[in-house]
């Protein structure tokens, strides 16, 4: 195993940057090539099909039958000119990842001379059925109770990938739960557009619809397909369990912004030829600050496509990489001590009159519709800050958050020192009185009408999981691996609540005599007041922050399986089925899936630590402990005891200190062992969970310690584990 080891570094380090062929044309050229936009619909869809299917996704309308059929019809032609041979539902399952059953077009014909013939009909665009009992389902579905439903997203373009037509649907259960992410993202889209557009009313009559905007930012890691090979760790978990940190990390900060290594350049360059094809608009890529760490980010998009632009992309990475002889890790925290991996959410709302109602404006009016929209943001991320952080929260991320630039377990928001300055004038400030801040900074603020304020107003907090960032908020917590529509349907819906709630209050003071202005102006105060405890500048990291925190009642829990509690308040569960987005039966079983899962993930990590501690580290420990003690056998041999005592002191402790490191590693893998077999007894999830949290987990730290400890001393052309200097700067 150990030649393994050393094969495996020097055939990394012969590798060359694999050629990559540029297309011969404009990216504009060729953007979106395999992607059924509004360009193929013009040629070949009718112009009536293109009218009644552009007002389904805009208006909403019924789709009907004959449409669905006109539109299969030609989505079929393009697919088969384009090379497709089969069809697949493509969904978003309560797994994280992406599903798909891939059927052929052909049917038996009904004409002669052919036994068959392509056909792809309305029925077959608009439903199928998967076996829903086979996926995640929290209890809604059992196995003998298998009928699910995949239905079509029109709002989501479809494309081909290699032989096979993409559709974009959610996935149902008989029943008409929810058991995937994007029949909730969509229903939330629906409440923050039907709330935000209201409230926007007061502004602008004008306003007929609002759009949440996403814009990720994709972290990853690439790690040599050999080394990674000879790290079972990765191949099963995808993170390193094991491990000494490497004398050079990332502590000269050379990484971050540096000249891209040219294998690296070369992947990168694929992803972004493959990507237009499917119109991702890539438009950034650059090193991140650990070694070996890499992100790319596309242009803002409305929030459906861009989620399932974010999950193809993360598919198309992973396929690339191998062509480049790289494994992709996107897990959150796959090397210890360094830089873990998020997927940086920037969340906006603009309106289809072109108005960003997160920019602020030019005008009075525009900069009081810009402080109404923030401000129910921080009141709606105070209330819910738990339920917040449970939606980005897995066994993953909680090794990632709180460390190395990723923001703490505790959710807060920063706001920088102008907008925060406007905010605590606005809520000192009476009727009468006029505010004027420094004209240097270009922002004047009179009573509920309020001046030009300029962009980009905020510095960056890094260690804050909310962050204003001038147009937009970035929500710093999301896990590199997460589907996006977790933390985006959870924001969307407790803001379209929040909003719901600000237009009654408002509502009911216009109705009782105040004028407009002056009930937003009175209802703004008083959510500047309650909101006033999320917002924080400071050091996330400090100690004095989570103290803090906790006395401005902010929720500090840290195991994974309490978090996901905030799911099933009655308050959430109030919230949800409010604005239809969850009832309480899909949200009580979205928590038993969460609940299994994380069992599920540090059972795994369980039983590969056992068997790299029994099959890797004891024998080869064990190995050099016999070298050691040959050693100090045969200085006894030649010398004097005095003397060879002197000579072999250094072996002899050595051995001492192997004996004593393998003693604790085998006392406390055994005690893990132990604590998983009492943990499996247990037949509540959330019980069973949380036991693996407090009574299974701590045990790999420990473990870890004494074997990071071995690793140093051990010969190292007899340890067998790619080494973290080899895994993070071969590149």
């Amino acid at each position: 195993m150990s030649n393994l080891r050393f094969k495996a570094v020097e055939a990394a380090f012969q590798k060359k940057a694999a050629a990559v062929s540029a297309p011969a044309a404009l990216t504009s050229d060729y953007y979106g090539t395999y992607v059924f936009n509004k360009a193929q619909w013009a040629k070949y869809l009718p112009k009536d099909t293109v009218k009644a299917l552009t007002g389904v996704i805009e208006k909403g309308e019924t789709l009907k039958r004959e449409l669905a059929d006109s539109v299969a019809s030609g989505m079929k032609t393009w697919a088969i000119e384009n090379g497709a041979t089969h069809y697949t539902h493509w969904f978003q399952p309560l797994t994280e990842g992406t599903a798909e059953k891939h059927d052929s077009f052909i049917e038996y014909s009904s004409a002669p001379g052919s036994p068959i013939i392509e056909e792809f009909s309305g029925k077959l665009l608009a439903q199928a059925e998967p076996d829903a009992s086979s996926f995640p389902s929290g209890g809604i579905r059992n196995t003998f109770e298998a009928r699910g439903y995949t239905a079509w997203d029109p709002s989501s373009p479809a494309f081909i990938v290699g032989d096979t037509l993409c559709i974009p649907t959610v996935f149902i259960s008989y029943t008409g739960e929810a058991l995937d992410y994007k029949t909730p993202l969509l229903k939330s889209l629906n409440a923050v557009d039907k709330a935000a557009t209201e409230v926007c009313h007061y502004f602008d009559s004008n306003v007929k619809k609002v759009f949440s905007y996403l814009g990720w930012e994709q972290e990853y890691f690439l790690v040599d397909d050999g080394l990674y090979a000879v790290r079972p760790d990765l191949v099963l978990t995808g993170r390193t369990l094991l491990g000494h940190e490497s004398a050079k990390n990332q502590q000269l900060e050379d990484h971050y912004f540096g000249s891209v290594p040219t294998r690296v350049q070369a992947y990168m360059k694929d992803i972004e030829f493959e990507g237009y094809k499917y119109g991702i608009p890539l438009k950034t890529r650059h090193n991140e600050v650990a070694p070996n760490q890499f992100e790319l980010a596309p242009i803002f998009g409305e929030t459906n496509l861009a989620v399932d632009q974010n999950l193809l992309i993360m598919s198309i990475m992973k396929k690339v990489a191998r062509r480049h002889g790289f494994r992709l890790l996107l897990h959150e925290k796959p090397f210890a001590g360094i830089n873990g991996s998020g997927k940086h959410n920037n969340w906006s709302l603009g309106t289809d009159t072109g108005v960003g109602l997160l920019t602020p404006g030019k005008t009075p009016e525009e900069n009081l519709q810009f402080i109404t929209f923030v401000v129910n943001i921080l009141l709606a991320v105070y209330k819910n800050n738990a339920l917040l952080k449970a939606s980005i929260m897995t066994a993953q991320n909680a090794h990632r958050l709180g460390a190395n630039e990723a923001p703490p377990a505790i959710i807060s928001v920063f706001l920088g020192s102008q907008i925060s300055a406007v905010l605590d004038k606005l809520e000192a400030s009476t009727s009468e009185q006029a505010i004027v801040m420094d004209p240097k900074k270009g922002m004047s603020l009179g009573i509920a009408k309020i001046p030009e304020v300029l962009l980009d107003n905020t510095d960056r907090n890094r260690t804050s999981p909310f962050a204003f960032t001038g147009n937009r908020f970035e929500f710093r917590a999301v896990g590199s691996s997460a589907n996006c529509a977790s933390a985006m349907l959870t924001l969307n819906s407790i803001v379209a609540a929040q909003l719901v709630e600000f237009k009654k209050t408002v509502d009911a003071k216009i109705a009782a005599g105040a004028s407009q202005e002056k009930a937003l102006f009175e209802v703004i105060k008083q959510y500047i007041k309650e909101s006033k405890a999320i917002r924080f500048d400071g050091n996330g990291y400090c100690d004095e922050w989570k103290t803090e925190a906790a006395n401005r009642a902010l929720d500090c829990e840290t195991s994974v399986p309490v978090i996901y509690d905030a799911y099933t308040t009655s308050e959430t569960i109030k919230l949800f089925e409010s604005i239809g987005v969850f009832s309480e039966r899909e949200l009580h079983a979205r928590n038993e899936v969460k609940w299994e899962t994380y069992t599920k993930k540090i059972q795994i990590e369980a039983r590969v630590l056992g068997d790299l501690i029994l099959n890797h580290i004891i024998p080869v420990a064990t190995k050099y402990q016999s070298a050691l003690l040959d050693n100090v056998y045969k200085i006894y041999q030649v010398y004097d005891k005095e003397k060879a005592a002197k000579l072999s002191a250094h072996d002899t402790a050595t051995i001492e200190e192997i004996s004593e490191r393998i003693a604790t590693i085998k006392t406390k893998v055994e005690e893990l062992v132990e604590a998983r077999k009492v943990a499996n007894k247990i037949d509540d999830e959330r019980a069973k969970a949380i036991a693996y949290h407090d009574k299974v987990i701590p045990y790999f730290d420990i473990v870890r310690y004494e074997v990071d400890k071995l690793e140093l001393i051990v010969d190292d052309e007899l340890w067998t584990l790619p080494k973290y200097r080899e895994l993070l700067f071969i590149r």
